[in-house]
């Protein structure tokens, strides 16, 4: 029974989102790193607190969507745990809290190496985690997802684990940090791509909703194109990084995925966003490598 309900705890966290936190601040450590400031203990601090927040997001994400009847019997996404009745509410919205409050724990000790600016990136992420899906407003029911998820998993994620460890900031890590966020928008796109139907009848507006399908496929080719291309405008700007541009492999190899978005619809979209989980994954590891190369 207690490995049982860990995993509906781990299904809950839906792991294969989690590459959307932890690929910035590979990315911002790699940068550290080359500019010859690494901290080992902030960087592995910024992955917990990461992490923890991602988790934190998606337990209220699961919480608030069932509160407001979003998720139904015939959703297509992954398993819900509250909305299928292996958890009750008020333990779903009790794991929010506890993992929120884990983060800030991890984000003490950043804060107190990083200072205010930390300090207000951290405070941030938790209420708009939040707030995705909560009150009426929400972002994730107004289109204002897609903008929040390229900020905040990308130039902020990259931005805040670089800070943390050099104590510094320059315009090239805030613009290595659209990438990230560009394929965190892409794994939002497909995942809002899929669910389509049920969130209009759910009255949940996302973009997808508000202009098409067309709208959203060709946002998910965009986004990973564009992010696929931020090492040549960084080579360009500081001719450094060369082999970085290596990255670019992740185009071909998204061509799958691409003809599934144009072609495909419902449930098996969610082989895409893993795979765009993955994308993500190895284009932060190819950047990160070819930058120190």
């Amino acid at each position: 029974m207690p490995d049982s309900r860990l995993k509906i705890w781990i299904l809950a966290a839906r792991p294969k989102t989690l590459w959307a936190a932890a690929s910035p601040v590979i990315i911002g450590t790699a940068m550290a790193l080359k500019s010859g400031s690494l901290h080992i203990t902030s960087a592995v601090v910024a992955m917990l607190g990461a992490l923890l927040i991602q988790i934190g997001t998606n337990y209220a994400n699961d919480y608030f969507d069932y509160k407001k009847g979003t998720d139904q019997q015939d959703r297509l996404g992954p398993t819900r745990a509250t909305q299928a009745g292996l958890v009750t509410p008020s333990a779903m919205k009790t794991a929010t809290i506890v993992v929120f409050a884990l983060a800030v724990v991890a984000g003490v000790y950043l804060v107190w190496r990083g200072g205010l600016p930390i300090l207000v990136i951290g405070l941030l992420s938790i209420i708009f985690g939040v707030f995705y899906t909560a009150g009426r407003y929400a972002l994730g029911y107004t289109g204002l997802a897609d903008l929040f998820v390229l900020i905040f998993f990308g130039p902020i994620a990259v931005g805040g684990t670089y800070y943390v460890q050099t104590l510094d900031i320059n315009w090239t890590v805030i613009i290595s940090g659209i990438a990230p966020g560009l394929f965190s928008v892409a794994i939002l796109t497909v995942n809002n791509l899929r669910d389509i139907d049920g969130d209009r009848s759910a009255g949940k507006k996302t973009l997808p909703v508000r202009f098409g399908a067309g709208f959203a496929k060709t946002e998910y080719l965009l986004s990973i194109v564009l992010a696929a291309i931020i090492p040549v405008v960084l080579f360009f700007i500081t001719n450094t990084g060369a082999y970085a541009i290596a990255s670019l492999l992740v185009i071909p190899l998204a061509i799958p995925s691409f003809k599934k978005v144009f072609t495909a619809r419902g449930i098996i979209l969610n082989d895409v966003l893993a795979t765009t989980g993955k994308l993500l994954l190895l284009y932060a590891v190819i950047f990160s490598l070819g930058w120190n190369l």
